[in-house]
């Protein structure tokens, strides 16, 4: 249970005024500008507040005060007190940042300007999830610009925790979920295990109300019951500590509620099964008296096997350091003993804010802190570039800080000795994204502890891990997602996944634009190198707005623009003996011509191979030197630079039925049976196929059928369509033109 505050009788909080903070903040802070803006500060927030009264009926002031009050007892700065008072007074009234600025600094605006910016949460989102996912990421990318900004809001809500019975259940239940959620991970990764484990027992007294009970009442008995032993051993200790003149005060911990709430809920262990409900904390001088206090005390008494852990040779994440023991004492009973300095105490206690807690006269410089405590806290600086990776979802970034952030708890060494931490079953490949996506991309291998192991071996807590790389690596292939912990690795692998596939699919676009262009050229009396010489000229390229001739024949490919434009454009002519072979395909006599030219007869028409068109498209004709009309769809790119020659055409009234040739492609993942199964669906809907040909893309395993088709009209295709789309594995079908 959490002994950092005094309860009053009555069961609830003291309410703190301006001078309490003030006690706190003068023995530190002896610049008379810093204390006169920090109580200008107050005043202000005083003013444009009065009249304010929070949901628990005190004044909205007095909220302002605790932040406050909190900030300074983490020896916090001028600039972090000031914007502790302000925090709400922009969101809340009238204020705006310039005022603040102008008043307070500029300094003092950006936290004031950041706090407010996670009040103002803008959401619109479906589901619950992500408004929560949202909502949260707008709060740690605001925390992630400043660690003071992180400072005032954690103060800031366990105020709001300390007062939430004023609150309706369902938002008494929403709070206490986020503080777990958020607020806690956030504590325990900067070391405030203070406000940490307050914030933990406050959300589970709200979320689970029996749970908190039962341990409540199990402890309070457990400490009657063991409290004179627990002093027992307090003497014991102090007797031969004193006999061999080492420094030291001794002090008793209790384990707070929600710790022994995991050990028994969520590990399955019973009460009586927790060693560390009881612990004595011994601080002393120096980091040698820790050792030479922890081998008094395992001479003395009988220690547990495996349950010794050394936090100071090698520091948890959070820059904490003590060392753990639990022994059995005379009695039987079993105690947990932490052995730490003074300054070890101040680090566990309040982590991050001890260790950069505000020195006067230091040369202070915010930017200098946070690059300072990114080298030295190598999660926060994880947790910053995640924040500020805008690629990525809002449910993929809290997946990415809940998993590789929040979850680690595995602890490695690099060659240099630079520890980092991951979450269990992390492999080589999670530890070599964790240092560069461009080492994760070119791992080869790795040498764990000497030994060459495979890349997807699962890392333990001391392990030496070196990682191999090599400039000629294949990449990431689809079993590392497999093999990967974090979802840092796993997001970095699908990214280089889907550009391999992307390229893949490029190729495969370029090759099939390519053979559209050959086949087309070689009508033209021109070979594959004459053709690519014309068409990678600069000339051809920026007329296409093309970077190089791959990317024209991705366009072709995807039927942006045809061979047929390209030769337009260029002034190429088919042979004469090809374009009078096709146009008798389907010439027509006058009078079973399907369609009419106003004003005009004996003219030559003919339906154009390009586009095929069918009764019931929209038409335009094109008037051909010599060779009467060609009809195209109005849409055709042959004839969209060529409006000189085009006249109106219409389809004729009461056709007879007769049938007219459509090309389809058909887009369809591969399958055996495939295309037998298109022809017998196309027969038994008594619709004619003339020609089919299949091209297979191997990088996707899909396929593109090409179908030449009769029907009658438009509505007889869009029946096709419909049956065809109906076909497992066809995924999409189009009319195309050549």
């Amino acid at each position: 249970m959490s002994e950092q505050v005094k309860l009053k009788p009555n069961g609830g909080y003291p309410m703190h005024t301006f001078e309490d903070v003030r006690e706190i903040y003068y023995p530190y802070i002896h610049n008379e500008d810093d204390r006169k803006m920090i109580k200008a500060a107050y005043e202000y927030a005083n003013g444009k507040h009065a009249g304010i009264f929070r949901k628990s009926g005190e004044p909205y002031v007095q909220h302002l005060i605790e932040v406050a009050y909190i900030c300074a007892s983490l020896q916090s700065g001028p600039v972090t007190i000031a914007a502790a008072f302000l925090h709400d007074v922009v969101e809340d009234t009238d204020t705006s940042i310039e005022t603040i600025s102008k008043l307070f600094g500029e300094e003092t605006a950006r936290l004031v300007d950041s706090l407010t910016k996670i009040q103002r949460l803008k959401l619109s989102h479906r589901t619950q999830e992500d408004f929560e996912a949202e909502d949260r990421r707008k709060i740690f990318l605001g925390m992630a610009k400043d660690l003071r900004v992180i400072i005032i809001k954690l103060a800031d809500r366990l105020h709001n925790m300390r007062t939430i019975e004023a609150l309706k259940p369902e938002r008494q239940h929403a709070l206490a979920r986020e503080t777990l959620d958020v607020f806690a991970p956030i504590a325990h990764r900067l070391g405030i295990y203070r406000i940490e484990s307050e914030l933990e027992d406050l959300s589970l007294k709200v979320e689970k109300p029996n749970e908190y009970k039962e341990i409540s009442e199990k402890l309070n008995k457990s400490i009657k019951n063991r409290s004179k032993a627990l002093n027992n051993l307090k003497k014991k200790i102090a007797d031969f500590l004193i006999e061999e003149n080492i420094q030291f005060d001794i002090e008793s911990r209790i384990k707070s509620i929600y710790s022994i709430y995991k050990k028994m809920y969520i590990k399955g262990h019973t009460f009586e099964e927790i060693y560390d409900v009881l612990a004595l904390r011994i601080i002393t001088n120096t980091e040698i008296n820790c050792y030479e206090v922890l081998g008094l005390i395992h001479a003395h008494f009988k220690p547990i096997p495996g349950r010794f852990k050394d936090y100071i040779a090698m520091p948890k994440p959070n820059m904490y350091q003590s060392l753990h023991t639990s022994i059995i004492a005379g009695d039987g009973n079993v105690f947990e003993v932490q052995i730490r300095t003074k300054e070890m105490d101040e680090v566990a206690e309040t982590g991050v804010a001890a260790h950069w807690r505000y020195k006067e006269n230091s040369h202070y410089n915010a930017k200098e802190e946070q690059k300072e405590i990114e080298e030295k806290l190598h999660w926060f600086r994880d947790f910053v570039s995640i924040s500020k990776n805008q690629s990525a979802s809002a449910k993929e970034y809290m997946e990415s800080l809940s998993k590789d952030i929040f979850e680690a708890n595995v602890y490695v060494f690099t060659p240099k000795g630079k520890v980092i931490d991951l979450p269990a079953g992390s492999t080589p490949i999670d530890l070599a994204y964790r240092i560069h996506t461009k080492i994760g991309d070119n791992i080869v291998g790795a040498i764990v502890n000497n030994q060459l192991v495979p890349i997807g071996t699962s890392l333990k807590t001391g392990d030496i891990v070196e990682i191999k790389t090599s400039n000629t690596a294949s990449g990431p292939n689809e079993s590392w997602l497999n093999m990967v912990k974090t979802s840092t690795a796993k997001s970095r692998i699908r990214k280089f996944l889907q550009k391999k596939n992307q390229d893949l699919m490029r190729d495969d676009k370029i090759a099939k634009g390519k053979q559209s262009c050959i086949d087309f050229f070689r009508d033209r009396d021109m070979n594959e190198k004459e053709m690519l010489d014309l068409l990678g000229t600069d000339n051809v390229l920026n007329n296409y707005q093309c970077k190089n001739i791959g990317d024209l024949f991705v366009m072709i490919s995807q039927h942006n623009i045809t061979p047929g434009q390209i030769c337009d454009y260029l002034g190429i002519r088919r042979k004469e003996k090809e374009d009078l072979t096709l146009s008798k395909k389907q010439n027509f006599d006058d009078d079973k011509c399907p369609v009419s030219v106003e004003n005009q007869s004996g003219l030559k028409i003919t339906l154009g191979n390009c586009c095929t068109p069918i009764p019931g498209d929209l038409i335009v004709g094109y008037v051909t030197k010599g060779k009467g009309i060609t009809v195209h769809r109005c849409d055709c790119p042959n004839v969209s630079n060529a409006k000189q020659r085009l006249i109106d055409v219409h389809w004729k009234q009461n056709l007879k039925s007769e049938a007219y040739p459509v090309d389809i492609i058909l887009e369809c993942s591969d399958r055996n049976s495939l295309i037998a199964d298109i022809l017998n669906l196309l027969n038994s809907i008594k619709i004619r196929c003339t020609e089919i040909n299949a091209r297979l893309h191997q990088s996707t395993l899909s396929c593109s059928i090409y179908c030449q088709i009769y029907v009658k009209d438009v509505n007889e295709l869009q029946k096709v369509f419909s049956v065809l789309k109906n076909l497992k594995d066809v995924n999409e079908i189009r009319r195309i033109f050549h």
